[in-house]
């Protein structure tokens, strides 16, 4: 345990000598939108800003704007016209790129099959705990000459997780109800579960299943972002006796039914956030995570992770 603080000193007194900062504060507040949500209607006086990271390009340009006075930075997950699979996303590059725009909050917006009889389609969920089932993404920006281990006991804020939930009250959505609480299983996809799996899955206790929600839970933390879900549900996956399984239009047909309401809790959610930005665990994640002393870190190493060090 010497090692860890000692190099936590270290980095620590390199970072109390830095006395300017490359980085352009743009937005606080960012949306990644997912499946069915390209763009928000409301946002105003919109700009697109091209990002590039050392991860390479994110999944497109971020969309700079206001919404309700409230700038923000808007990213679709999967691309316009929905081009990258779950595996296939930039997660690295998307979160990088919001760093590097001095983002402290994002919502996470995403469409999800139910596990449980309570949780029908056209509900919201916003869930606080994460199972990681994928198997091929790269997980950490991490690696290469430094070392973290960041905690993820609590995946999600809880700050912007509560504040989501009271938007929806806000929001008076009157189609379905939004659930807090509950368990996000991530798996690869892109197929959909089999039968045998969806039933595995809520012998696991989890609540609902996605495809997108990690890495990118893991690299915000990485990333000292505050990170939150709003879940949308559109399915039962396949392990109901009676409703029918899960298809890319049938869950299509009820996300679209869904996005109106979100972009109106979304709204309200943006509004609590710049009204009280809660400080979070994650703001101060990496100053107690980083393993590397930054003066140990060579040059490339260094600039690499500029956006990230605390």
């Amino acid at each position: 345990m010497s090692t860890i603080k000692d190099s936590q000193d270290a980095n620590r007194a390199y970072l109390n000598d830095r006395t300017s900062t490359t980085i352009q504060q743009t937005a606080d507040i960012a949306i990644i939108g997912g499946s069915g949500l390209y763009q928000m209607t409301d946002l105003t006086n919109k700009r697109r800003v091209k990002v590039e990271t050392p991860f390479g390009k994110p999944s497109d340009d971020i969309v700079l704007g206001e919404l309700n006075g409230t700038t923000v930075a808007f990213l679709t997950r999967h691309g316009q016209g929905h081009k990258f699979m779950p595996s296939e996303v930039p997660y690295r590059a998307n979160i990088y790129a919001l760093k590097s725009l001095s983002v402290r909050y994002i919502v996470s917006v995403s469409a999800v099959g139910s596990l449980q009889e309570s949780l029908k389609p056209l509900d919201m969920v916003v869930p606080d705990q994460m199972i990681d089932m994928t198997k091929q993404r790269v997980s950490t920006f991490f690696g290469d000459g430094a070392v973290a281990h960041v905690s993820m006991a609590d995946p999600l804020c809880s700050k912007v997780a509560d504040i989501l939930s009271r938007a929806y009250e806000k929001a008076h959505i009157v189609d379905g109800q939004c659930h807090s609480k509950a368990t996000y299983l991530c798996i690869e996809g892109p197929q959909f579960s089999t039968r045998a799996e969806s039933q595995w899955y809520r012998q696991m206790h989890a609540d609902i299943i996605g495809m997108t929600n990690m890495p990118e839970a893991k690299l915000a933390r990485e990333a000292s972002i505050a990170y939150a879900t709003l879940a949308l549900v559109t399915d039962f996956d396949s392990w109901h006796p009676t409703e029918e399984a899960v298809s890319a239009d049938y869950a299509i047909q009820n996300l679209m039914k869904n996005a109106d309401n979100a972009q109106q809790v979304i709204k309200e959610a943006v509004a609590l956030l710049a009204a009280e930005q809660p400080k979070s665990i994650a703001h101060t994640a990496l100053e107690q995570a980083l393993v590397t002393p930054v003066t140990a870190m060579d040059e490339q190493t260094k600039t690499r992770l500029a956006a990230l060090l605390p």
